[in-house]
């Protein structure tokens, strides 16, 4: 088996600091801020989108363009003999789709994979192809394994404002207006590629308690097999609303006494698409070799 690089882009919330430590490489997704370009991470940190949005810029997210692709997958060809690439869910962005049409002129040395993640359930999925790797497994390995296990996660966010939503046309002005005022805050979930409703709460406290008791349930039946052998982790993330977030971590570590929850925060194309002060928990299934 030839050396196999590992690629991912920055919706997996994976930094470049962080990628240097890993060994992967990770794609900045493009924003345009007043028609101007940012990558994120590189040109476009955190705290300047979040101060960007609060100011009600125009923003908008792109995806990277397949010269940018190709140039990277080119680059890793000449030290490494195959590539696994993993963005984000083919559900939730083009850019999976097209990196799938880029790989058919790499003769299978390109290994494009949709497992349906996002944020942090991406992440995880790049930790596991690491893990792959390590036991020498080849990209098409790799890739089959991911693939295998992509209905093995779930996600419920709750969000701070119904702006964006309606922004984005998910909701109508006029429910977002009632929603307003009612201090209505949804709960959405992610399971497999889509971006759905879950409930709908008065107050984020309960939208929180809501999320919480979905995870349990989660846990405890959906996933229950596989938390019994050990190979579901706990994830929570948030949208610039750091001290919240860990506060929502100790709900979350007195819900599931013992469980190790890894905290990030959300990566920017999803905090673009509900703002800032949302709070999610996810799990996904991690692989372990025998």
């Amino acid at each position: 088996m030839g050396k196999v690089a590992i690629v991912t882009d920055s919706n997996s919330g994976i930094t470049q600091d962080l990628a240097r430590d890993l060994g992967v490489s990770v794609i900045p997704m493009p924003f345009y801020i007043n028609e101007k370009l940012y990558l994120e991470g590189i040109t476009l940190s955190q705290e300047e989108f979040y101060e960007r949005l609060k100011n009600e810029e125009s923003i908008s997210t792109s995806q990277p363009g397949p010269a940018d692709v190709c140039g990277l997958w080119n680059t890793l060809l000449e030290s490494y003999d195959q590539i696994v690439h993993i963005p984000m869910s083919s559900g939730l962005s083009a850019s999976c789709d097209t990196a799938s049409g880029l790989a058919r002129e790499y003769d299978g040395k390109v290994q494009v994979v949709d497992n349906q993640r996002i944020s942090v359930t991406q992440k995880q999925s790049v930790l596991d192809a690491l893990t792959l790797r390590d036991a020498g497994r080849d990209a098409l390995q790799i890739r089959q394994v991911l693939e295998e296990q992509k209905s093995d996660s779930s996600i419920y966010i709750t969000l701070e404002t119904l702006k964006y939503l309606k922004k984005g046309g998910r909701i109508t002005p006029a429910a977002a207006a009632i929603g307003t005022v009612l201090n209505l805050k949804p709960v959405l979930q992610i399971q497999g590629d889509k971006l759905d409703a879950y409930s709908k709460t008065r107050g984020k406290k309960q939208a929180k308690r809501v999320m919480v008791k979905a995870m349990q349930n989660d846990w405890e039946n959906r996933f229950a097999e596989y938390v019994k052998r050990g190979e579901m982790c706990l994830q929570s993330a948030y949208a610039g609303n750091e001290e919240e977030a860990l506060e929502f971590k100790k709900e979350l570590e007195e819900a599931f006494p013992g469980q190790e929850i890894v905290l990030d925060p959300l990566s920017l194309s999803v905090a673009c698409h509900i703002g800032y002060g949302a709070v999610a928990v996810a799990c996904s299934r991690r692989v372990v070799v025998k």
